[in-house]
């Protein structure tokens, strides 16, 4: 959709979204990262004459952080995953040099001209400012980064294309799809999970002495450091600075340009897409908008019904765009949404995407905002820069003052320059300092300091950190008493992963033995369910996907399985019911069928190239990784 490509991404996966440049994705990672020229040190993996280093790897990592994306505890996973693309991005390019694959002028202008269709007006170019401006509008980005991104992605999609170009699926494979998609069957079950067992584990003093006895090795205490510090953060020298209204009103005068706005439109919208579909196909698709238009038109919800049949990803928000301006969408969409009366529901607008319904919510006209719509704004932005100076100011007296005087205690500082002296907890390898976040610069200088040195100002994504060790507890095996919780837990766990594959094997048995499981399950306080019918790539509450009850389609009726372990939980089942598809569904789905079957075929090809692509040039010495560097990158942030 021309609209949501303020996300656009390269794939990244963990669960999360995965694709090649496309329309509606996430930027998470930008190509050209890697270097020729690059401390040893600090290199990750090289692919050929090109280096990753672990800068380029933390780079798409704050990207990931800033869009609100990563969890911190999964830091290290998704660094391996970016390490990953980074290397397999420039294995690509790689590949393209040695079988002479390039991508032409005109299939780059093409690709831009589909992403950012206000570059061109007919087939003249606009100009590089304007260009420059949307794509810095539309993709946070500069034109550089943009264009390599799209070359990556047509590179990719080269790639694709000669893999997969000569698959093709048989009818038997098709049928035996359509027999796998629509059979389906209902289970019985009671799932058994070791952790609602725990609450009711409690050992003895005894129990748990004996347990840590055989356990020892597992409960080593690691080096801990108390560390004393002073921050230097914008965010607290606020107080600190005043900023007059004069000093407001310059600035507003020297930015007016920054206060414009142009014509806006607040829109929402249901897309009905028509790309890749046939001529009939089309003619159904807008049979059925013309419907919705007219539900819409005549008191329907219009942010249920984008929600019910808009195939764009603003449906989870009832279709709602936000403020457009003009030049952000393609001509047609634009011309409705500025036309139109606000409140107002457009007929049938067609694009190169599908036929649109758009709804005018808001509208504003161009104009200048005034100096007391903007104050507070400007005043906060003001005290962010006197702050920040200030900071600067600070850092630099403190860096001086430490030159000079060599050990000269932090506390003194912090009264010198009225900063707050602050102390952590005991801090672990890979615990961070509080209020500082992650920072791999403080963590590493508070790894090797010693008791009672004074570090230099460092520079944090806060502000600036002035640190000092106050204590320093070496590692050593714990004892019963330090570790005492660790243990607790670890017992609970280990019993309860016992009797919850004990209390599993007992109902099955008693199953098979004629009693029913919901009379089991009352006997034990347990809760038995019954699903809904679920097809092979189903899901079932509690048990997760149907790809683990494979055997189960084949299973009698009312028979209980053996107990299942689902990786955490064990579950005991019996097959209620097996329903066949019917025959006559076939042509209606066969299309369906086939299309989603051809692309798995596709997909499976791709990662068995792009895998054996990887070991190839491994075996080769093309790719090389440096594992002392990869403990640094997946080493645990918190």
């Amino acid at each position: 959709m021309a609209f949501d490509n303020k996300k656009i991404g390269v794939r990244i996966v963990l669960g999360l979204v995965v694709g090649a440049l496309g329309i509606g994705m996430l930027l998470y990672l930008v190509p050209g990262q890697g270097s020729t020229e690059t401390q040893s040190a600090d290199v990750v993996a090289t692919v050929g004459d090109t280096s990753i280093t672990l800068n380029d790897v933390q780079q798409q990592l704050q990207r990931i952080e800033r869009g609100g994306q990563m969890p911190a505890a999964m830091a290290p996973l998704y660094a391996q995953q970016v390490l990953k693309e980074l290397v397999m991005q420039h294995a690509l390019d790689l590949e393209a040099a040695s079988m002479g694959v390039q991508i032409s002028d005109e299939d780059r202008r093409d690709r831009i001209l589909q992403l950012v269709p206000s570059a061109f007006q007919g087939d003249t170019f606009v100009g590089m400012d304007q260009y420059a401006a949307a794509v810095q509008q539309r993709f946070q980005m500069g034109v550089p980064e943009f264009e390599e991104l799209v070359r990556q992605s047509l590179v990719e999609q080269r790639f694709e294309q000669l893999v997969t170009d000569g698959i093709t699926v048989t009818p038997s494979e098709v049928e035996q799809e359509f027999r796998w998609k629509n059979e389906k069957i209902k289970i019985q079950y009671i799932v058994i999970k070791p952790e609602d067992l725990q609450s009711k584990i409690n050992p003895s003093d005894a129990d748990l002495a004996d347990y840590f006895e055989k356990n020892k090795a597992k409960y080593s205490v690691p080096e801990t450091r108390v560390v004393q510090y002073v921050r230097m953060d914008p965010s607290t020298l606020t107080s600190r600075v005043t900023v007059s209204e004069d000093e407001e009103r310059a600035f507003y005068q020297a930015n007016l340009d920054k206060y414009h706005i142009d014509d806006r439109v607040h829109v929402a919208h249901i897309l009905f897409k028509t790309v890749d579909k046939t001529d009939a196909e089309i003619a159904e698709i807008q049979k059925t908008a013309e419907t919705v238009d007219q539900k819409a038109k005549h008191g329907g919800d219009f942010g249920a019904l984008a929600k019910q049949y808009s195939d764009d990803t603003s449906k989870d928000q009832g279709g709602d765009l936000g403020w457009i301006v003009r030049g952000q969408t393609v001509p047609e969409f634009e011309q409705a949404a500025f036309t139109l009366p606000v409140g107002s529901i457009s007929d049938l607008v067609r694009t190169q995407y599908g036929f649109h319904i758009i709804h005018v919510i808001e509208r504003q006209e161009a104009r200048t905002q005034s100096f007391d719509e903007v104050k507070a704004d400007i005043a906060t932005a003001l005290s962010t820069e006197k702050a920040q100076a200030l900071a600067d100011q600070l850092s630099s007296q403190i860096a001086d003052d430490i030159r000079r005087g060599g050990r000269v205690p932090l506390a003194d500082l912090a009264t010198k320059y009225g900063l707050t002296l602050e102390e952590s907890k005991p801090l672990g390898p890979n615990d961070n300092l509080p209020d500082v976040g992650a920072s791999p610069e403080v963590q590493q200088e508070i790894a090797q300091e010693r008791s009672g040195d004074v570090s230099d100002p460092i520079h944090t994504d806060t502000g600036y950190v002035v640190l000092s060790i106050k204590q320093i507890e070496p590692a050593h095996p714990g004892t019963l008493d330090e570790v005492h919780d660790n243990v607790l837990n670890d017992y609970r766990h280990d019993k309860a992963v016992d009797q919850a594959k004990q209390l599993a094997a007992s109902i099955a048995q008693a199953s098979k033995s004629g009693q029913t499981l919901d009379a089991i399950a009352k006997a034990d306080s347990l809760e038995d369910k019954t699903s809904d019918s679920f097809a092979r790539d189903g899901e079932i509450p509690d048990a997760g996907s149907a790809k683990q009850f494979a055997a189960a389609f084949a299973m009698p009726l009312n028979q209980t399985a053996d107990p299942l372990f689902l990786g955490a939980n064990w579950i005991v089942y019996r097959v209620v019911d097996h329903s066949v598809p019917d025959p006559s569904q076939f042509m209606q789905q066969q299309q369906s069928v086939t299309q989603d079957l051809l692309q798995s075929k596709r997909e499976a090809a791709y990662q068995a190239f792009t895998d054996a692509l990887q070991k190839q040039l491994e075996a080769e010495g093309k790719i090389k990784y440096m594992p002392d560097v990869m403990k640094r990158l997946t080493a645990p942030t918190g």
